[in-house]
């Protein structure tokens, strides 16, 4: 599972870098946030319908359809104009919409409950490598490849991907067979309540990835940074660090407070982000956000792993996933109408960011205060379920 998640976000993120250069190419230079909005409505347009149909025709489907859609999309990036290139981002949203979903839920089958913040930390790590690599690699394979080849090295991932996924065993008890009365999607399909406080946290901390997906390649050339992909390798090597630790940290202190942590770090790292005026301190501030998320992202999951109910796996993992794609587009829109693609007003837009992260460590400190300790919350949530209606 590890490893065709790997190479699966090494695909996504390969092409990453040159985007805002290939959309400028194509006279769309004010386009750049509409890359990361469009990609993100698609995304989460079919969280639900992916959700769903991991929780009834079981989890390797719903990756395969999101390998599929993820390969072809990608082959024709180098080959369509602008208004193509824009629906292609709509199209490669619906990848990234069903294998996370379906991979998450597998993952969470597979975990026993007293070590799934560890399980999501190598889970996460091997999701950070892919991520990493992809980026920072993009512009040396572009040179050694060119423009085609890039794009074939990425699809050549995703079919590795499933591959990989191919000898996965189904972790879903009885699968159905597919029918498309499942493609109803009624609000309970969409939404679990469950887990609203872990989806809430991700909404607030990934609004930062949405800015970072825009900007970073930006603020590398106005900082003279050859390669695109600066921000990634960094952020890849801390949070690698940090992952296993801090997944065993939320076993052992708690998720909401292991989350204050990480929200610190990620305040920490917009605000050197947005006063850099060289590049040790904006690698100072990739390196700060990769040990942010590599707190916030195993622990968020562990914690909807904890409160979703068994037979909703894939819906919980999807409404966490649908708080994602909002954050992503929120900060995609941001920078849509903030960002003017000077550095000055890129600035403008971490401090925004970090913002929400205040907001985030506020309401884990309301959480801890008003509700009762998660672990006792888990254990008698499993006694009498209609607790969690409180």
């Amino acid at each position: 599972m590890c490893w065709a998640l790997l190479c699966f976000m090494i695909s996504f993120n390969l092409f990453i870098p040159e985007l805002n250069q290939m959309i400028t190419d194509l006279d769309g230079a004010n386009f750049k946030g509409l890359l990361f909005i469009f990609f993100s409505i698609t995304a989460l347009i079919s969280r639900p319908f992916s959700g769903k149909l991991s929780d009834t025709i079981g989890r390797k489907k719903v990756m395969y359809i999101g390998i599929v859609i993820g390969t072809i999309t990608t082959l024709f990036y180098p080959v369509v104009g602008l208004t193509g290139f824009l629906m292609l981002r709509l199209s490669h949203g619906f990848s990234a919409g069903f294998l996370p979903t379906g991979a998450t839920a597998l993952v969470t089958d597979l975990l026993p409950e007293k070590g799934r913040g560890v399980g999501m930390g190598i889970w996460g790590t091997f999701i950070s490598v892919g991520f990493g690599f992809g980026n920072f690699f993009s512009g040396m394979i572009l040179k050694a490849v060119g423009i085609y080849g890039l794009f074939f090295t990425a699809a050549g991932f995703a079919l590795l991907a499933g591959i990989l996924t191919f000898g996965l065993k189904e972790t879903l008890p009885n699968p159905q067979r597919f029918k498309f009365s499942l493609l109803k999607v009624k609000f309970e399909d969409v939404f679990e309540p469950t887990v609203l406080a872990p989806a809430f946290i991700m909404f607030c901390a990934a609004i930062s990835t949405g800015v970072i997906f825009v900007t970073s390649p930006d603020i590398s050339e106005y900082l003279g940074i050859e390669n695109k992909g600066w921000f990634f390798i960094f952020y890849m090597s801390s949070t690698i660090l940090v992952r296993l630790f801090a997944g065993s940290m939320s076993d052992k202190i708690g998720r909401r407070r292991s989350l204050i942590i990480g929200l610190i770090f990620l305040i920490l790292s917009m605000i050197l982000i947005a006063t850099a005026h060289e590049v040790i301190q904006y690698t100072a501030g990739a390196i700060v956000y990769g040990l942010a998320t590599g707190v916030n992202s195993p622990t968020i999951f562990a914690w909807t792993a904890d409160l979703s109910p068994v037979a909703r796996r894939g819906i919980g993992a999807g409404t966490v996933f649908i708080a994602l794609e909002f954050a992503i587009m929120a900060g995609a829109l941001i920078t849509l109408v903030i960002y003017n693609n000077t550095m000055e007003s890129a600035r403008i837009i971490y401090v925004a960011a970090s913002v929400f992260g205040v907001v985030a460590i506020l309401y884990l400190l309301w959480h801890l205060r008003k509700k009762p300790s998660e672990h006792d919350l888990i254990l008698n949530t499993k006694k009498d379920p209609e607790l969690l209606d409180n």
